[in-house]
């Protein structure tokens, strides 16, 4: 099993983007907010599309590119965070 912790953890974005994601898990809700960003339900199998999804935001960002946007970014990275919490501890 991947460990998505782990992954979350040692991602490297601004510190701006992950204190706007933090903020926003609170108003996080699973049945609203993940069906518009993937189409997986299990966390297992929603957290690898969201981190494509990441991934994809990151370079684009890095790239410069003016369809770059920092809110669909800061919404992914809501998600990431919201979700991993929701996976099962391994002791």
């Amino acid at each position: 099993m991947t460990d998505f912790r782990n992954i979350l953890a040692n991602l490297s974005r601004p510190r701006l983007l992950v204190r706007a994601a933090r903020l926003g898990i609170d108003e996080y809700r699973r049945e609203r907010d993940l069906r518009r960003l993937t189409d997986h339900s299990r966390p297992e199998s929603a957290l690898p599309r969201l981190l494509e999804t990441e991934a994809r935001l990151e370079e684009t960002r890095l790239a410069g590119d003016a369809s770059y946007s920092v809110a669909r970014h800061v919404e992914v990275l809501i998600a990431l965070m919201a979700e991993v919490r929701l996976l099962p501890r391994l002791v």
